[in-house]
């Protein structure tokens, strides 16, 4: 019945946004925005689409948002943006799959579990899949902040947000420049790949690169570092060549300067389209006065997450290597 109802849910998103797509010169995801925001104020009157608006009110009557789960919503709006992601040229635009993204609110969980309140950060939100996702599964108060420099990517997130019922404070800005922000106890990102084209803003980081343009995977680690409390937890997902680069050396001694190495999960290679797209999720504590060197890292291959078998048997081998590890806070 749930299933069906994402599925209702969805065929009703992507029906209206293609009516906006059809009479406005936009991509998909930016008539989605605006299909998502009418959805959200049950309403519309938008300037760029004011021969819609009749339109977009009549399709408005066909559905009834009290009628879908928090579940139901964030899957079918899900299902939406990945639509739209496919049509899309722009190489950023891609969404982490929900399997890694439900194996990280697991450990966010694991991670954050003696806290009162948890104040999580995502650095890279897109669309605030992962973010959100994570929140769905943090049993105490979360306060939630999410920076993306998008405009379309940033009010879909938004809207994302505000459909679950769940509160999100965003910065629209690169996310490698200064931040409003008091640390975090806990940052998640699927790091972005690439060069950081902003020389004079990466001049100002230790992990810049010496000649030409920094990465933009190494500098989103140093700022989240420094947007972590101490003996905060850090879970990124990271391209497998991560200490592999010529820049591999710098990073690593970066990192143990600053952090204590939690864990390395191997993600499986049947998550990915390719072996060069293969990624893992890399799992830190930033150093503090009372933490200390985590005596046994974390380290696994994950299973396919279709096995159900093998994921119920690692994640058995993960709750027990949590229950005896002292991350010294």
């Amino acid at each position: 019945m749930s299933e069906s109802k994402v599925v209702e849910l969805f065929d009703w998103i992507d029906e209206t946004t293609m009516i906006i797509q059809q009479h406005a010169d936009e991509t998909f995801l930016e008539s989605l925005a605006v299909t998502l925001e009418a959805l959200f104020y049950g309403d519309i009157y938008d300037e760029n689409h004011i021969g819609l608006n009749d339109k977009i009110r009549e399709e408005l009557t066909k559905v009834e948002l009290s009628d879908y789960s928090r579940e139901n919503i964030r899957k079918a709006v899900q299902l939406a943006v990945l639509k739209g992601m496919k049509k899309a040229t722009q190489h950023h635009h891609t969404m982490t799959p929900e399997a890694i993204a439900l194996f990280i609110g697991y450990l966010a969980d694991k991670l954050t579990k003696n806290l009162e309140e948890v104040r999580i950060f995502d650095p890279a939100s897109g669309t605030a899949n992962l973010l959100l996702i994570v929140m769905s599964h943090l049993k105490q108060p979360v306060k939630a902040f999410a920076s993306e420099i998008d405009p379309t990517l940033l009010k879909i997130s938004l809207l994302n947000a505000n459909l679950q019922k769940q509160r999100v404070e965003y910065f629209h800005q690169d996310s490698l420049k200064p931040l409003l922000l008091d640390p975090v106890d806990l940052v998640v990102a699927d790091l972005p790949v690439g060069y950081y084209p902003d020389d004079g803003e990466a001049s100002k980081f230790e992990l810049r690169a010496e000649k030409g343009h920094s990465y933009s995977h190494h500098l989103f680690i140093e700022q989240s570092l420094m947007y972590t409390k101490e003996g905060g937890f850090l879970i990124f997902i990271i391209p497998e060549f991560l200490f592999e680069s010529d820049q591999a050396d710098k990073l690593h001694a970066f990192i143990v300067k600053n952090a204590h190495i939690v864990g390395l999960l191997q993600l499986p290679g049947t998550a990915f389209a390719s072996k060069e797209h293969k990624k893992s999720i890399f799992i830190l504590q930033k150093k503090g006065k009372d933490t200390t060197n985590v005596k046994q890292p974390l380290l696994a291959m994950l299973p396919s997450f279709n096995d159900t078998k093998a994921v119920e048997n690692i994640l058995g081998q993960i709750n027990s290597w949590f229950q005896n590890v002292d991350f010294g806070t």
